[in-house]
């Protein structure tokens, strides 16, 4: 678990009462608790459930949490729990006393799974904390380039006014700006060789 500087701020300003920690840490790791709920396969209006009670779950337990930088270790676990619970509760609803024992992954799947949806979720957080560092030009360059379907590089020159020959070398710029971001250091490895 790494000591990350933004969990641990964002937790802190979450105890004290402001809300746009609150609402960034929700916003941060909700895509968790989504993950965990899609690999249980529970049905939507199941996942809003859980994930209602992750977040009231959170708000009775984050002043009391120990290592603030452990929240999304302490949110994956409580995901899964809350997953088992609604899961076997469903199941005693609809098959009398069946054990859900068969059904659910065996503890070091489960455990690889929430690792490797932790492993994600930081990933993703980590881009969008760094890409919201970049210039603005930056910023909506890659966004445009990043478009769906793709816009033709005539209209990103238009929109952005630049010429088109300049697109692909201000795009190299950008993407070595972001793999310099110290929030990227971790998931890049020791020379930036990571793709972003």
């Amino acid at each position: 678990m790494r000591d990350d500087p933004v969990v641990i701020a964002l937790v802190t300003r979450a105890r004290k009462g402001d809300q746009g920690a609150w609402n960034e840490l929700v916003e941060r790791y909700l895509p968790l608790v989504w993950s965990i709920c899609r690999r249980y396969r529970l049905s939507r209006p199941d996942a809003d459930d859980v994930a209602q009670t992750v977040c009231l779950r959170l708000v009775e337990h984050l002043a009391v949490l120990r290592v603030p930088a452990a929240l999304p270790g302490w949110l994956a676990v409580t995901t899964q729990r809350e997953c088992v619970r609604l899961l076997r509760a469903v199941r005693r609803r609809e098959v009398a006393e069946q054990p859900m024992d068969d059904d659910l992954a065996d503890d070091d799947e489960a455990t690889a799974m929430i690792e490797h949806e932790l492993e994600r979720a930081e990933r993703h957080a980590a881009l969008r904390a760094a890409f919201a560092q970049l210039p603005a030009m930056c910023r909506e360059l890659l966004t445009l380039l990043m478009r769906d379907p793709p816009l033709p590089y005539a209209e990103i020159g238009r929109r952005l006014g630049t010429p088109v020959g300049g697109i692909g070398p201000r795009r190299a710029r950008c993407l070595d700006r972001l793999r310099q971001s110290p929030y990227l250091h971790d998931h890049l490895g020791p020379e930036g060789g990571g793709h972003v």
